[in-house]
Order: C-alpha cells, then sequence, then structure tokens
C-alpha cells in the first residue's frame, strides 16, 4: 500500500464516526478503556470553541489512521504548540509512513490555528516501537516529566472550588 494513496485531512461533521472507531481501535490496540462516543467528539471538535481536533488518513473511502490534537501553551518553550493525545494507525497500513504523515497534519494544524512551533505527546514507556518511532522523527524523551491525571469526584471537587 502507497503513501500516495492516502488523503490526510481535518476531521469534519460528516467524519466523527471514522474518527471514533479509529481511536476505540487505538483504545483495544493498547489494552486501554475507550469510554468516548462520536457525540462527545463532536461536541469536542465541532463546536464554537473547539477542545480538539481530529486528524484523519483516508485512502480507498475508508479510514486509514487518525491523531486527536488539542492546543497546549508552554512557558518553557514561549509558544503555543499541540498536544497529540491519540494516534493510530490501522494495522495494514503500518509501516507505510502514515504515522509521519498524520503528525506533519497536526504540525501543520497547530501552526496554521494558534501559531504553534512545537508538538508534545505522550507514549507508553513499555511501548518501544512507538518511543523509537518518535525518536526518528526528532521527538525527545523528557524523562524529568510525568503525566499526571485528575478526574472523576476528585476534578469535580476541584472545580467546585471556582464556581
Amino acid at each position: 500500500m502507497s503513501e500516495s494513496e492516502v488523503t490526510i485531512r481535518v476531521a469534519g461533521p460528516g467524519d466523527m464516526a471514522w474518527l471514533s472507531a479509529a481511536l476505540a481501535a487505538l483504545s483495544a490496540d493498547l489494552g486501554d478503556t475507550h469510554r468516548t462516543s462520536e457525540a462527545a467528539l463532536a461536541a469536542a471538535c465541532l463546536g464554537p470553541s473547539p477542545a480538539c481536533h481530529g486528524i484523519l488518513a483516508e485512502a480507498r473511502g475508508d479510514v486509514a489512521g487518525a491523531a486527536l490534537m488539542s492546543p497546549v501553551f508552554s512557558t518553557t518553550q514561549g509558544t503555543a504548540g499541540g498536544y497529540v493525545s491519540d494516534l493510530w494507525v490501522a494495522p495494514g497500513w503500518r509501516g507505510a509512513g502514515l504515522g509521519r504523515q498524520l503528525l506533519a497534519g497536526a504540525a501543520a494544524l497547530a501552526a496554521s490555528r494558534w501559531q504553534a512551533r512545537f508538538l508534545r505527546l505522550t507514549v507508553y514507556a513499555g511501548n518501544a516501537g512507538a518511543r523509537a518511532f518518535y525518536g526518528r522523527l526528532g521527538f525527545e524523551l523528557a524523562e524529568r516529566d510525568r503525566t499526571c491525571l485528575l478526574s472523576g469526584a476528585e476534578f469535580d471537587r476541584l472545580a467546585e472550588v471556582m464556581t
């Protein structure tokens, strides 16, 4: 399968089923719980102030890959960037350059929407293949960083302080 058969584009209103299916496949591949829905993605990606943007790799009328990206600002970088929270390539397309194309699409979108100058992402520590792939592209592993998550009731309690 050839990279030239693929179109990389921002997901629009008619693409939420594709985006949702791709992200569900990513969760399954990683053994993660998948809690999002097509409606939740539409609300996040298509509202008046989008929380994220989906990027699709389309080939032969089907989804061959997808990425989900959100804006971020870094005081240490001194500029806006894009946070790629999800990146998935369909099994039949792996090794064909789609991951790089999807990240290039994310970088171009972030640069045009927010004048971004960097991409950030998180990779599972045990995913040696993904770590090697990102390293080949020039991503640096920030050993000092650790991802922290606040969700559920704890998030609700903290958010209540400001309401």
